[in-house]
């Protein structure tokens, strides 16, 4: 059963999700200020969050950026916010998905479906290895030139796809579809600020050159 952490002021909202996951088998845990929402995290146990932006307290980017210190569980934002600067900034926090206002309780399964999917899958098989990079698919982490890296669970499964085949370049849709495992139907800068945010955090290992951009196609690895 899998444990999700609703963290939104909107008490309907909330308790609709609520409702909603209990039924779909879930064990859901209910905050309604961002300083409540951290406290039932730093309890333990939580498998997901749904993260509202605009909470009382501690706001849900502060929320975000606490858990990301420590923890790739995943994150889903709902947020009203529909520009696209919006959405990119959303990625940007460290979020792992996000759904806008008002969301069909169907669209909200399937997108947690995907996450704990990603989040539980193990992979067997050894390190993989790339230069100065240690991937390590069983426990998602990423050593670079010695130094252990901090990634979402989407930008460790860019990073993964791109060092498994390290002379392909991959085009934006493929790897959405590879990683998100969804229809490509996005805008293209969903793609553009994970590589932009895994190479920020590649860049003090003096390893973020290694993905080049193929200008027109899509990334690759340099050789």
């Amino acid at each position: 059963m899998s444990h999700i952490l609703i963290v939104e002021d909107d008490t309907d909202i909330n308790n609709a999700a609520a409702e909603y996951l209990r039924r779909k088998g879930c064990r859901c845990s209910q905050a309604f200020s961002g300083t409540e929402g951290r406290l039932l995290w730093q309890a333990g146990g939580i498998d997901l969050l749904l993260v509202d932006l605009m909470l009382p307290g501690l706001s849900g980017s502060e929320l975000i950026a606490e858990i990301r210190q420590s923890s790739r569980t995943p994150v889903i934002v709902l947020s009203a916010k529909t520009e696209l600067s919006d959405k990119v900034e959303l990625l940007g926090l460290g979020a792992d998905d996000y759904l806008t206002k008002p969301y069909q309780m169907e669209e909200l399964w399937a997108r947690i479906l995907v996450q704990l999917r990603h989040a539980s899958a193990a992979p067997a098989g050894t390190l993989l290895r790339y230069r100065d990079w240690v991937l390590n698919p069983d426990e998602m982490t990423l050593i670079a030139a010695g130094q252990p890296v901090s990634l979402t669970a989407h930008e460790f499964r860019i990073v993964e796809l791109l060092a498994g085949r390290p002379k392909r370049v991959f085009t934006k849709q493929q790897i959405y579809e590879a990683v998100w495992e969804q229809e490509y139907a996005v805008e293209d800068k969903t793609i553009t600020v994970h590589i932009s945010n895994i190479r920020a955090k590649l860049r003090p290992s003096g390893t973020d050159g290694y993905i080049q951009t193929v200008w027109g196609i899509g990334f690759r690895l340099a050789e």
